[in-house]
């Protein structure tokens, strides 16, 4: 598979651009583990063209990252070339114009998936940010604002029109946030449209490798991307690649290697962030990298009320010391047919 002039393996996954999670130190343990394409943690327009320090932050990616791709929120189009002139100098592979995010106080302002209700403006938009900078420019959307406006299939043929390279769709309306079931029927029909000539990637509730393998055979996408699924189990991207290409579902890590990655991720991200940021945006990792463990409570309130760093970094060591190769099951996957 291709994206413009990047060449990606066949069924590649990406790892979703997530607020507060797909930090450096994130993407690093994600990429070692088998993401193919990863994304920044959205960007806002407004922000980076005032010199935010979040903002400009965010823009810091690294060589053993690539290939990987800026994406950028925002509802006015001027700023939003700005941004992308500004982020194209930080030497990403792509930009992404994120269209997809429900989250109240950026839809509502009409950016994000705010934009399924300006469809005009969003191919504006795009357009406006094609022809302002050269790196290929790809799209990240929703199926439409609601159950009545589902125009996905509309809308990327009209974006494929004005130049972007590629689409992610996630099988879900705004008006649905992450309720309910990823609906990928949509998604099958943009890529079997044959009007569309640009890669399709499908994105919302991809949680093993069996609901990979369905979804690249039932709807014939070029890739898939997995967001939540990815928190504090970085380890799923591995695992997907194995089943795609052995058929064999992988045993889960044991909670000695569990504990080895998240120690390790713990202490890239300080480097990358602020002790107290780096340990709060850390929690929802920590919360899932142990889960299912066996009288784990009164751990696991520890681990995500702990402050101080090296403490943080016993009660990991202490974890993957006392459970050493201990599997929820140690005879097969986690994952189930």
């Amino acid at each position: 598979m291709t994206i413009a002039d990047i060449l990606l393996p066949d069924h590649p996954l990406f790892l979703a651009p997530m607020e507060d999670i797909t930090a450096p130190s994130f993407r690093m343990v994600c990429k070692a583990n088998g993401a193919d394409f990863m994304y920044t943690e959205f960007i806002s327009s407004d922000g980076l063209i005032r010199n935010g320090n979040k903002s400009v932050q965010k823009l810091d990616i690294y060589d053993f990252e690539r290939p990987i791709g800026i994406q950028l929120y925002g509802h006015i189009t001027e700023a939003m070339v700005e941004a992308a002139i500004i982020a194209e100098e930080a030497k990403p592979d792509l930009i992404d114009i994120n269209f997809g995010c429900p989250v109240k106080k950026i839809a509502n302002r009409g950016a994000g998936a705010g934009m399924l209700r300006n469809i005009p403006l969003m191919i504006e938009m795009t357009s406006a940010i094609v022809k302002s900078v050269k790196l290929p420019v790809t799209v990240k959307t929703r199926l439409g604002w609601d159950e009545e406006h589902k125009n996905i299939e509309e809308v990327a043929e009209q974006l494929q029109d004005v130049g972007i390279k590629a689409i992610t769709i996630h099988g879900r309306t705004r008006a649905q946030l992450y309720k309910g079931t990823a609906d990928w029927t949509l998604i099958g029909a943009v890529k079997n449209n044959p009007r569309i000539k640009i890669p399709v990637i499908g994105n919302g509730d991809i949680n093993s490798p069996v609901k990979a393998r369905e979804m690249f055979d039932r709807y014939g996408v070029d890739g898939i991307m997995i967001g939540r699924a990815a928190v504090g189990r970085p380890w799923i991207f591995r695992d997907i690649r194995h089943y795609l290409s052995t058929g064999e579902l992988l045993p889960e890590p044991t909670v000695r290697e569990k504990a080895d990655l998240a120690l390790l991720h713990f202490r890239r991200s300080l480097e990358y962030k602020e002790g107290k940021r780096a340990i709060f945006e850390m929690r929802r990792h920590f919360s899932n990298y142990f889960k299912g463990l066996p009288n784990f409570k009164e751990t696991r309130l520890r681990l995500l009320t702990c402050q101080d760093e090296e403490e943080i970094k016993s009660i990991i060591e202490e974890t993957g010391q006392k459970w050493g190769d201990y599997r929820s099951d140690d005879k097969t996957s986690v994952y189930t047919i």
